[in-house]
């Protein structure tokens, strides 16, 4: 199985700029393991298929 990368999800819905409560806006899948940005609206989603790999952060 290919790797997805963050990137190939589409652009990013703009947001409010980084904020130093930057953790609160972080939970760990359950599925995977990874890290998500709530913020971002494509982490979410990938995140609630039932079976995903982890997203492969862009550089």
């Amino acid at each position: 199985m290919a790797t997805t990368r963050i990137a190939d999800l589409g652009p990013p819905r703009p947001g409010k700029p980084h904020d130093p409560d930057w953790q609160e806006h972080f939970h760990v899948c359950p599925i995977c393991g990874q890290q998500v940005d709530r913020r971002d609206f494509r982490q979410v989603m990938w995140h609630e298929q039932p079976d995903h790999e982890p997203l492969e952060r862009d550089q």
